[in-house]
């Protein structure tokens, strides 16, 4: 098993690593939408936030040697469900290969986030 860490993400905040890499996967840890350059939480709501979350598991992916093209599932969390189709919209974006899914709202997010996203993906 390997341990992924780059810069261009976010370090944990636990215990935790961004990523792990087991065979020819990589699970990757949730990320929130904190700025690596700042350590700080992006405003602008939930799209700068799902954006933040999408361009820190990208690079996540990178450093493990895959991409969000070989995402094979998601999940997705959500501070307030009505932002479903907003965070979608963003979403979209990023995943354009569609990978499974769930995604579920009403929760608290770690540092006050709107969202969190975790994956799981070819190497």
């Amino acid at each position: 098993m390997k341990t992924i860490h780059t810069e261009n993400a976010p370090a944990a905040i636990g215990p935790y690593v961004q990523a792990k890499v087991t065979g020819n996967l990589v699970y990757t840890s949730g990320q929130i939408p904190i700025d690596p350059k700042t350590g700080n939480l992006v405003e602008g709501g939930i799209e700068a936030q799902a954006k933040q979350v999408c361009e820190n598991l990208k690079a996540v992916l990178e450093a493990a040697g895959s991409s969000l093209e070989k995402v094979v599932k998601t999940n997705c969390y959500l501070k307030d469900i009505n932002d479903f189709a907003a965070f979608n919209a963003i979403y979209a974006e990023y995943f354009t290969e569609k990978p499974a899914r769930s995604c579920v709202g009403g929760l608290q997010i770690p540092k006050g986030a709107l969202c969190e996203v975790e994956v799981i993906a070819e190497v």
